[in-house]
């Protein structure tokens, strides 16, 4: 079992950030970023492709340098201090940073090198993680004739070889299939259950946020809400309604004073609902004739960060407002989700 980080009462956030901005020439990528992670929350920042959640890490791990603002990692200043930011850091990027020249074993004993371990506790932590992470067959084994999962595996093993405080991962199962992003979330578990590390995860796939003790959601490079991922979801209501019909916006002011407000994406209406079955089905008969199709189905991530973009409040969600409701169609088109829920169509004949 590997050896749990001995957490000290201190009371400094693992991360905090204030007024991050960071502009490539023209281009704004993440404006005024505020945060506060408690040591050992697992915390999840949540957005579509280009939103900045890269960049904000790349800022907090040192990577590049922020344009204005500040940040403090694991106590210490990103801007006064980075050697020991970096110290206190692991960091899992998009792209592998694997030597797929190296073994699993090279790989892993290069790591520690990197970071100053000495030779037996490089020996004793290598075969810690290969067990836990299920590489110990593959030790030997070049990183390039690993698959997909199994590399992933190792990029984390490899991120974690020095124990350190704080845990960034970027995407870590972009590109990998379903079973192979499970068993990833099975290793990262474990690993702050034995550790106690504290988990910087970014991702799109918003399904593999709901374990996270906090989510926060960017947008035009600015978190726009954040909160607890269950309860923001249980705020929406217990279905999302859909409706799809010729004229959206016609029927969306008409069915406001029975449903509440609403999103129009397309030809596609979506309500908040809190009714019952039997409720639904009486709107089905009610507009059994004016709709193409009506659907309802259990709310996800996915809608709490639609509706939230759209401005609309939730409550138990701290929502701020995003910079320019013209980038919110563009943005929420980015977002990936995985409605495993049942859908009920209810189309007319």
């Amino acid at each position: 079992m590997l050896s749990k980080l001995i957490m000290t009462a201190d009371s400094t956030p693992a991360i905090h950030a204030q007024g991050l901005v960071k502009r490539y020439g023209d281009k704004l990528a993440v404006d005024g970023f505020n945060l506060d992670i408690p040591r050992g929350q697992f915390y999840g920042l949540l957005g579509p492709n280009g939103a900045g959640k890269t960049t904000a890490i790349h800022m907090l791990s040192t990577l590049i340098r922020p344009t204005e603002g500040e940040a403090w990692v694991g106590g210490h200043s990103v801007r006064l201090a980075p050697v020991k930011v970096r110290g206190a850091i692991g960091v899992v990027f998009q792209e592998s940073a694997l030597d797929r020249n190296l073994t699993v074993e090279e790989n892993l004993r290069f790591a520690g090198l990197l970071n100053h371990m000495p030779k037996k506790l490089i020996a004793s932590r290598s075969e810690e993680l290969l067990q836990l992470f299920g590489l110990a067959e593959k030790r030997h084994q070049s990183a390039a004739v690993l698959s997909g999962g199994m590399r992933r595996a190792l990029d984390i093993a490899r991120g974690v070889m020095h124990h350190p405080q704080i845990l960034f991962l970027d995407e870590p199962t972009i590109g990998l299939d379903l079973p192979n992003r499970r068993n990833i979330w099975r290793h990262i578990a474990r690993l702050r259950s034995e550790l106690g590390i504290t988990v910087f995860l970014t991702t799109h796939y918003l399904e593999e946020a709901l374990d996270c003790d906090r989510v926060g959601f960017i947008n035009g490079g600015r978190i726009v809400s954040h909160g607890v991922p269950r309860e923001m979801v249980a705020a929406l209501g217990e279905y999302i309604i859909e409706i799809e019909v010729a004229q959206p916006e016609l029927l969306a002011q008409a069915l406001q004073s029975r449903l509440g407000p609403s999103i129009v994406e397309g030809s596609v209406i979506s309500f908040r609902f809190d009714g019952n079955a039997q409720a639904l089905a009486q709107l089905n008969v009610d507009l059994a004739t004016q709709v193409r199709a009506l659907r309802w189905r259990r709310p996800n991530l996915n809608d709490v960060f639609l509706w939230v973009i759209h401005g609309h409040d939730l409550k138990g969600t701290t929502v701020i407002p995003a910079p320019d409701s013209s980038t919110r169609g563009q943005a929420a088109a980015g977002i990936q989700g995985n409605d495993e829920n049942a859908r009920f169509p209810l189309s007319r004949e």
